[in-house]
């Protein structure tokens, strides 16, 4: 691969013997919170020499349930984003649902995140690629791995190198999802490929509107991800998750997370 994610801004402690964390809530939810997590994370990672993007989402678009948390403002979420980055000196990752959310967001943040569903929107792919920044596109549940070529050829096309793939599952039947590992190989020749551990582990189109999950097999997917030569780990986690106003039955309470990393170094450290 010549893409380096070592070049994507404020990022610190990269080599080739480790990979990235992208890692935070699924949504900001007040003010306070997104740099509590932030920090927490930063102490991790400082203390295990990780690479780090903190995530978190300005705005949910895509519920299920018109009544579920979408939200605090745009304005001031992405600000919120903004200041925990210039804070904490750490990059930071949001996803981006229109060519004008895409440049909106740009000016706040230093990764654009293409939704999975949103990943053969040609104007929107377009878009996040002519502001410079880094895009993560995470392959759409409905694609297989070899068609994430073409979207990414889309961001070559408009002008942008700085890309990552990120996995999230593959729908299996009406209310669940796989990661099949026979697909990594073939992503990693296209860019970087970061899994997403917690998002693969999604009960989707649940009767009752609310997604659902196996969080006690992020540990299992984390692992078998980094053994199967993922470049990075995506995790959603928060420090009490049934408290979480989005995607609370898919996040790893933050307490295990650095245990986790660990065993996932001892991994990478053998291969």
């Amino acid at each position: 691969m010549a893409i380096n994610i070592s070049e994507i801004p404020k990022l610190r402690h990269w080599s080739p013997d480790s990979f990235l964390l992208i890692a935070g809530p699924c949504a900001i939810e007040n003010e306070s919170m997104p740099l509590d997590i932030a920090e927490q994370i930063q102490e991790i990672i400082e203390e295990l020499m990780l690479p780090f993007v903190f995530k978190a989402s300005y705005k949910k678009a895509n519920r299920s349930r018109l009544d579920s948390f979408t939200g605090i403002g745009d304005e001031k979420a992405l600000e919120i984003l903004a200041n925990v980055g210039s804070t904490l000196k750490v990059p930071c990752i949001t996803d981006v649902h229109s060519p004008a959310e895409a440049v909106r967001a740009a000016e706040y943040v230093d990764v654009l995140q293409i939704p999975a569903f949103l990943c053969r929107q040609t104007e929107l792919l377009q878009a996040a690629a002519q502001t410079g920044k880094w895009i993560n596109i995470k392959k759409g549940q409905f694609l297989s791995p070899e068609s994430m070529g073409f979207a990414v050829q889309k961001i070559v096309d408009s002008g942008n190198e700085q890309i990552m793939i990120t996995e999230r599952g593959t729908t299996f039947g009406y209310q669940d999802l796989v990661v099949d590992f026979r697909g990594f190989p073939e992503m990693r020749t296209m860019a970087p490929l970061v899994l997403d551990c917690t998002h693969s582990l999604q009960k989707p189109n649940q009767t009752s509107g609310l997604t659902g999950g196996t969080p006690a097999l992020i540990e299992t997917l984390a692992k078998a991800g980094i053994a199967a030569g993922a470049d990075g780990v995506f995790i959603e986690t928060h420090p009490n998750p049934s408290l979480a106003l989005s995607d609370g039955a898919n996040m790893l309470p933050l307490a295990e997370l650095r245990p986790l990393m660990e065993k996932c170094m001892a991994i990478r450290a053998v291969l």
